[in-house]
């Protein structure tokens, strides 16, 4: 393992695959669910984007949102909903 890998995975990010969509997973306490958004084709066309989902979420009065950027092949399921995670 390189050094660059080993710092990385130290400080909690990793290398990723480039070839791989990004997509934005937002998870809520209230609701419970978790929402995938994307696919972008950079990490900066995610982040650029993602206040707007975080505000329609705030305006259905979802609370205790959670977001995540995660390099990956597309979700089998774009919302899950509290009866899919239980």
């Amino acid at each position: 393992m390189s050094l660059t890998t080993k710092l990385l995975n130290l400080i909690g990010l990793k290398k990723t695959n480039k070839k791989l969509p990004y997509w934005l997973k937002i998870s809520t306490k209230v609701p419970q669910c978790i929402y995938y958004f994307g696919p972008f084709n950079s990490f900066s066309e995610a982040k650029s984007l993602q206040a707007g989902y975080i505000e329609d979420l705030m305006e259905e009065d979802a609370q205790g949102i959670h977001i995540e950027l995660e390099q990956r092949s597309q979700p089998e399921k774009l919302t899950i909903s509290e009866d899919d995670i239980f």
